[in-house]
């Protein structure tokens, strides 16, 4: 399977980035790939009111990305922002293509190294599986990335590979950070991770506020760990094939996830009560 990370810098205008969403969807399409893996905040970049931009999934931003996707022919994911009942957003993840309408809402949201984002989103509560060309397809989003847990419930409901869309904060030690946890929640999902973040912005934006904007770094790795792809800090589309034909030999061969099943099965025998 040939997959594509779109390694954008999200502005703060929707219609601009939705030009990002076509050029690079366009560019991964005549490359071969069969998935494209936008950022976080791909709609819009952190560091602004999210509220004004938020749309519905079924609303004009959203639509654009479809009739993008469709026109490729291939599967699109892409961070946007949509409405919350309680007035905040929710930081969402569209999946959309040939044989696929889905979404997910992102999970554990980034209230660390002095950013709230609870303040402004409201969290999703369920974990989502799709299918492409017959590959479960695990979604996440940035902060869930710190959370292992998640992503051993995607490799239980089929997930082969899962996809990781940042906006991944800037700071000291920050983008080793996002390197060993893509690799950690490879080895401990024993699925492929397909890590895509918004580039860095340069030291001047990066610095002037506390919202993750991005640090470049998108990353592929095996279900052993492996970097099998990387990009720098710049904008840029990496391209590469996985085979995940690979990853039942790989859990035979080390059985951390049925090895977890076993302890968590004895736990609960010789739980009290």
């Amino acid at each position: 399977m040939r997959i594509a990370l779109a390694q954008i810098l999200s502005e703060t205008d929707p219609a601009a980035n939705l030009k990002l969403v076509e050029d690079y969807t366009r560019d991964a399409a005549e490359a071969g790939a069969r998935l494209v893996v936008f950022p976080e905040a791909t709609m819009c970049r952190f560091g602004v009111p999210l509220a004004p931009v938020a749309e519905p999934l079924d609303g004009p931003w959203a639509d654009e990305v479809r009739r993008i996707a469709h026109s490729a022919g291939i599967t699109v994911l892409a961070g946007m922002f949509t409405p919350a009942p309680d007035g905040r957003v929710t930081n969402t993840l569209l999946a959309v293509g040939p044989d696929v309408d889905a979404h997910y809402h992102k999970i554990h949201l980034y209230d660390a190294f002095g950013f709230a984002e609870s303040d402004s989103v409201a969290a999703g509560h369920e974990p989502v599986v799709i299918s492409v060309d017959g590959v479960g397809v695990g979604l996440t989003l940035c902060y869930d990335v710190r959370f292992p847990a998640l992503y051993a419930e995607l490799a239980d409901r089929g997930a082969a590979l899962i996809t990781v869309s940042a906006s991944w904060g800037a700071g000291p030690g920050k983008l080793d950070q996002w390197t060993l946890l893509a690799r950690a929640r490879a080895l401990d999902s024993q699925t492929f991770v397909a890590a895509a973040g918004q580039a860095h912005p340069g030291d001047q934006l990066a610095a002037a506020t506390k919202a993750p904007t991005g640090v470049g770094g998108s990353l592929v790795a095996s279900p052993l760990g492996e970097v099998v792809a990387v990009a720098d800090g710049n904008p840029q589309l990496v391209v590469t094939d996985i085979d995940t034909d690979v990853v039942p030999g790989v859990r035979a061969t080390l059985a951390v996830l049925r090895n977890r099943s076993e302890f968590a099965q004895i736990d609960k025998a010789e739980s009290p009560g």
